[in-house]
């Protein structure tokens, strides 16, 4: 859409973009927990699948706009990207940020049961296995992202039907039902919105990695990867500030199997390219699965501080360093 105006002013187009993404889907995430409280889904998982839901809606609408155009590097690139900043940067950050607000290390499973830990091991093995699985196989078809689609969709049945481990987390001082109408009405546009402005980053995204001979899967994994994680790193930090970590941790392991399942299955399915040819992805996979793997460490340790923190922000960097480095305008 922007071609005929040049690369800077596509990159001015995509920082705008990403910029408005944040802000819309805040207004999103507000009224969606606003209408959860309200109508009294606030306090069970339900509630909280919309809001995980809404902050995976960038990320979501990127990677599908990035399909229908077959542009399947930006859609991968996104969905294993997020994974990597998820984990890496945004929990390293708040690892970070604890140890500086409480001068101590966190136990982070004391406050679950078995079964939320066992959800939360459940979502770090998918993170994993699933992307190893298709670099195994060599490439992804549409009916791969069924079953990915299926996953999610049974995964989140399981997770209706117990309590959540951030059961009072949000509770709002809200007035009574009246207001249900307008936090939807709010909710469902700044959705809309979200959609929008997801275009603009797709069409600007795939112009710059075109016009600076960049790999779309490397615009996918870093810039656009980091600008549609956003919401998650606000949300975390939110909880983080409010003494919910165990809340931070389910937030960016449940934002990480949405991106594995949903995100990956929907763009999959949805692609005109019948295969997809995954061997072009296999750094992002390797990172991936580190991330992964440290963050498997880091749960079985059950008590992690501001090492652990460090470790995951050099990881991040070296992914971007690797992915970076090797290509010049």
């Amino acid at each position: 859409m922007f071609a005929e105006f040049g690369l800077w002013a596509n990159i001015g187009v995509l920082v705008v973009s990403l910029l408005v993404l944040d802000k819309i889907t805040d207004l999103t995430v507000d009224n969606a927990v606003k209408v959860a409280n309200v109508t009294g889904s606030g306090k069970t998982t339900v509630g909280f699948i919309l809001v995980a839901f809404c902050t995976s809606l960038p990320a979501l609408s990127v990677s599908v706009f990035s399909a229908l155009a077959e542009s399947m590097g930006v859609a991968v690139g996104n969905a294993l990207g997020s994974n990597i900043v998820n984990i890496c940067l945004i929990l390293g950050l708040c690892l970070v940020l604890v140890f500086a607000k409480t001068r101590s290390n966190i136990k982070v499973l004391t406050s679950m049961d078995k079964g939320e830990i066992r959800n939360l091991y459940f979502g770090v093995f998918i993170g994993s296995a699933i992307p190893l699985t298709l670099i195994y196989i060599g490439y992804a078809t549409p009916f791969i992202g069924i079953i990915l689609l299926t996953v999610f969709g049974v995964y989140t049945f399981r997770l209706i039907r117990v309590k959540s481990i951030w059961e009072g987390s949000f509770d709002l001082d809200l007035k009574p039902k009246q207001n249900v109408g307008r936090y939807t009405s709010w909710a469902l546009l700044s959705a809309v919105g979200v959609v929008i402005v997801s275009y603009f980053v797709v069409d600007s995204a795939s112009y710059i990695a075109i016009s600076m001979g960049i790999p779309s899967v490397v615009i996918g994994g870093t810039v656009v990867a980091l600008g549609t994680s956003i919401p998650v790193l606000m949300a975390s930090i939110r909880s983080i500030r409010r003494g919910y970590v165990d809340m931070a941790f389910g937030n960016i392991v449940g934002t990480c199997f949405v991106n594995t399942t949903l995100i990956l299955g929907a763009s999959l399915l949805v692609s005109p390219q019948r295969i997809v040819d995954m061997s072009g992805f296999s750094s992002l996979v390797m990172f991936s699965v580190i991330a992964n793997m440290l963050l498997w460490y880091f749960l079985a340790n059950e008590r992690i501080g501001w090492r652990e923190g460090v470790v995951l922000l050099f990881m991040y960097f070296l992914f971007l360093t690797i992915s970076l480095g090797g290509y010049k305008p």
